[in-house]
């Protein structure tokens, strides 16, 4: 059941309710959900629930209808988001665990490691204990294989994730692994249930290999109520009559769990197909249909493979799916993200050396904007977002240090460049250090139980209105009102209490303020994405970077921005953006916005960034990111 508590309960209250819920041998999760304070209590007590609904402090009590009462999404209706070291698997992020089906030795997994963290994995996986068909197939090094893990995560960074096969490895798998996964054959192993539920560690669950879903979600059910809530769920195929593949691969699990559940889901194609040319397209169809990330078998020489070679993928073939990922996430509403280790190791190690112990990034208006969604996106959880005035305003903080960075939108696909971002980014002397391209997708919100035919105001910006035309265009008894931003919109309306008032914005926003989704993706062209750049005094770390941002102005004569041009077509530089805008206070004079794939600040651009110096009139570099 889930005790709903009353707003100005007292401490002693909170208190004696857990004092009760105990005594009466319950198991107690207290959390806060759509600001609510509520208390999950799941057991077999004698009470009813009219008992603690007249206990002081209880506005209300609801029962829990599932047989799972802990992952229910009944009791926790937020995701839960798995901190495996700086990843964080169920965020905004899409969580890719890449590596050999088993650890045959140190070369052969440093090679594997070093090779899928260069694609954007940022879990490695590999077995030490193998449960395999046959007793006389590779069983894998075990405790020697583990030390290698270990290994691994020290070398490279990467977390590392294997399988326990009995409860006697819990001592090992603490010493040498961040996440212990529990195989399909073990799904239904209550004593290791139990085991890894008491060990505290992340756990990948797989399904069985017959099992239906609330089969997989009572296994977990077994971890969770031993204490353990880092559980992720990992469909890995069931067996069918079909002989093509090895197991069918069950991507209707996919919304199924979202539904039931609030513990975050990957997919294993690997183990699901068995056959390498079948991974990438169910990989590429699990991060469609809503997958919180992927398991791929990886291996640098798979035909000597000790363990399922036929289903490893080259580092090539896992490099270009994880091109295609990156395509495909902001589909979704999620993102690929290359720099994902790197990044929040630079953040770190800034909030460490400047003593604030945490970074802050500006955005512009209310939490649940398109803006903070962008911001949540490229930083995750490390950084906190804080809500600005203006796309001026951003500057300026960052500029004084009042936070560290800025998130400021400078193109739509629909409507072109946001120019006066652009002439921001030429006035203040900051840097972009990176870039997130999300889809905008607009919903209609307002109150619950609100109506299309009750509709009398509309809430948004003047932009969102342009790019929700046609919609609009259907009801033009409406009246359009502009507000600053999306999410200050949901916030108006939701204070206002008027039924006849909606605004347009995320589902985001709708979920932060506590309205309802009337129309779904209202935009008149689903082909609409926002390039949002990451500004800041410096830059964020000294990895890899793979595009430049430059302006620059020539002379007023014939073919000066040709000559200039030319320098980067001589050099094979491929160049994605060029816009002009004009120079303030100068009539019909104009800088270019030039961007570049390359390393601009690098030593091998030198040369030719002495080339650019001699053609222009004026150069600077925006960023390397």
């Amino acid at each position: 059941m889930i005790l709903v508590l009353e707003k100005e309960i007292t401490q002693d209250q909170k208190n004696n309710i857990r004092s009760i819920l105990f005594r009466e041998g319950y198991i107690v999760r207290e959390m806060s959900e759509a600001g609510q304070n509520i208390i999950g209590a799941v057991g077999k007590g004698d009470k009813k629930a009219s008992f603690f609904e007249a206990l002081p402090g209880v506005a209300k009590v609801v029962s829990i209808s599932t047989s799972f009462k802990l992952v229910s999404r009944q009791l926790h209706t937020e995701n839960t988001r798995v901190q495996v070291g700086d990843v964080v698997v169920g965020g905004e992020r899409i969580t890719i665990i890449a590596g050999p089906c088993a650890i045959e030795s140190r070369d052969q997994a440093m090679t594997i490691a070093r090779e899928v963290k260069r694609y954007g994995a940022v879990l490695f996986r590999g077995g030490a204990f193998k449960p395999r068909t046959s007793p006389y197939s590779f069983q894998g090094l075990q405790e020697e294989g583990l030390k290698i893990l270990a290994e691994v995560r020290e070398a490279t960074g990467l977390g590392v994730v294997t399988e326990i096969t009995s409860p006697a490895q819990a001592d090992m798998m603490m010493k040498y692994v961040d996440v212990v996964q529990v195989g399909a054959r073990n799904m239904q192993n209550f004593e290791l249930l139990k085991c890894v539920g008491r060990i505290g560690k992340p756990v990948v669950l797989k399904r069985g290999l017959s099992s239906t879903i609330e089969e997989w979600l009572m296994s977990a059910e077994y971890i969770l109520s031993e204490g353990n809530d880092n559980v992720i769920l990992c469909e890995r195929g069931i067996r069918t009559f079909e002989p093509y593949t090895r197991n069918t691969l069950d991507l209707s699990a996919i919304p199924v769990l979202k539904t039931l559940t609030h513990l975050p889901v990957i997919i294993d194609p690997s183990h699901a197909t068995g056959i390498r040319e079948k991974v990438s397209p169910m990989a590429r169809a699990a991060i469609a249909a809503g997958a919180d990330g992927l398991m791929i078998e990886v291996h640098h020489d798979p035909d000597h493979a000790l363990s399922d070679g036929a289903q490893s993928l080259y580092p090539k073939q896992f490099g270009q799916l994880m091109r295609d990922l990156y395509v495909i996430a902001p589909v979704v509403g999620k993102q690929i993200d290359f720099d994902y280790l790197d990044k929040a190791k630079a953040v770190d190690y800034l909030s460490r050396t400047n003593g604030s112990g945490i970074q802050r990034a500006a955005f512009l208006g209310e939490m649940g904007t398109f803006s903070h969604k962008a911001c949540m996106q490229y930083f995750g959880t490390q950084v906190a977002g804080v809500p600005a005035p203006s796309f001026k305003a951003i500057f300026e903080t960052v500029k004084t240090g009042e936070v560290d960075f800025g998130v400021v939108p400078v193109e739509n696909s629909l409507s072109g460049s946001i120019h006066e971002n652009y002439d921001f980014l030429l006035e203040y002397d900051l840097k972009i250090i990176g870039e997130i391209k999300l889809r905008i997708i607009h919903h209609l919100i307002g109150h619950p139980g609100a109506k299309l035919d009750g509709i009398k105001r509309v809430l948004s910006p003047p932009l969102i209105f342009q790019q929700c035309r046609q919609f609009l265009e259907q009801h033009s008894d409406w009246e359009l009102v502009p507000v600053k931003d999306t999410a200050s919109a949901v916030k108006e309306i939701s204070t206002t209490k008027n039924p006849g008032d909606v605004a347009i914005a995320s589902k985001e926003a709708a979920d932060i303020y506590g309205m309802a989704v009337i129309e779904e993706g209202i935009e008149t062209n689903p082909r609409n994405f926002t390039r949002f750049v990451i500004i800041g005094a410096h830059p964020l770390d000294k990895g890899p970077r793979r595009k430049s941002s430059l302006i620059f102005s020539t002379g007023n004569q014939p073919g000066a921005l040709y000559e200039v041009l030319k320098i980067f077509a001589e050099n094979s530089i491929n160049m994605v953006k060029l816009e002009s805008r004009p120079i303030h206070g100068k009539p019909w004079e104009y800088m270019f916005y030039v961007d570049i794939e390359t390393d601009s600040e690098s030593e091998t651009f030198r040369p030719v960034l002495d080339q650019l110096n001699e053609k222009t009139d004026y150069f600077k570099i925006l960023g390397s990111y």
